[in-house]
């Protein structure tokens, strides 16, 4: 696994906004703090999310990008991008995968996260479809897409992006995490951009205490001391 101090670029992909602040928000806090350029592409606009059944359908994808681009700058991250697919329809298809190769290659990242591309029978909530398929392209835009420079040969030859290997990547929501990452000086920065996308989080008044639960286990299961909190992730070398 690569150390942080020789990691420049990593490259978030998620399904959904709030996604990322859910699964990774206080590792990318640390991150950030370390000068480390953290940038998030998000797949959909989560227009098919949220609970409130009067606010008008039509503006729910323009407020949670403004949700999710403050969220971002709860954890000192600035570059967001959306690529707009549509909530709840996302599909590991070939123009997926040609659509984050392509980001791989602006972005030239040392290490990709992205959501875990299998079912997780033990439990079921964390295994969207959207999240499955974002994980699963993302998975094959790494390897092989990106640094093959015969494929999508239109990202080569029309918009001058070259070849890119990612040496590693980090999965989240994995039942088999391999590696934890102590988040007890950042919890407050992953609520606080929790609490940025007000439409999926307003009416969670246990919020804080739930995620203390949860990565108080993971902090447990990591052998960190006492009261410590920690998100978990699968690293895969892919160099």
């Amino acid at each position: 696994m690569l150390d942080d101090t020789s990691v420049s670029r990593v490259l978030v992909f998620t399904a959904h906004p709030d996604d990322v602040d859910f699964g990774a928000a206080g590792t990318i806090a640390r991150w950030t703090d370390a000068r480390i350029n953290v940038s998030y592409c998000v797949v959909t606009d989560g227009d098919a999310g949220g609970y409130d059944e009067d606010f008008p359908r039509g503006e729910v994808a323009a407020l949670r990008r403004a949700e999710q681009v403050a969220a971002a700058e709860c954890v000192g991250v600035q570059d967001v991008r959306f690529l707009g697919y549509p909530d709840g329809k996302v599909q590991a298809t070939l123009d997926l995968r040609r659509d984050l190769a392509r980001v791989i290659r602006q972005v030239r990242p040392d290490r990709v996260l992205c959501p875990n591309p299998e079912r997780n029978y033990a439990r079921v909530g964390a295994s969207h479809p959207d999240h499955r398929a974002v994980g699963s392209a993302a998975l094959d835009a790494v390897y092989p897409d990106a640094r093959n420079p015969f494929a999508f040969s239109e990202l080569r030859d029309h918009e001058g992006l070259g070849a890119w290997t990612v040496p590693e990547v980090w999965i989240v929501g994995t039942p088999a995490p391999n590696h934890y990452v102590d988040v007890t000086a950042t919890f407050a920065r992953k609520i606080a951009a929790l609490r940025a996308h007000e439409s999926q989080t307003a009416n969670m008044d246990d919020l804080e205490s739930r995620l203390r639960q949860w990565l108080g286990r993971a902090g447990t299961q990591a052998g960190f001391p006492d009261g410590h909190l920690a998100e978990s992730f699968q690293v895969v070398d892919t160099a």
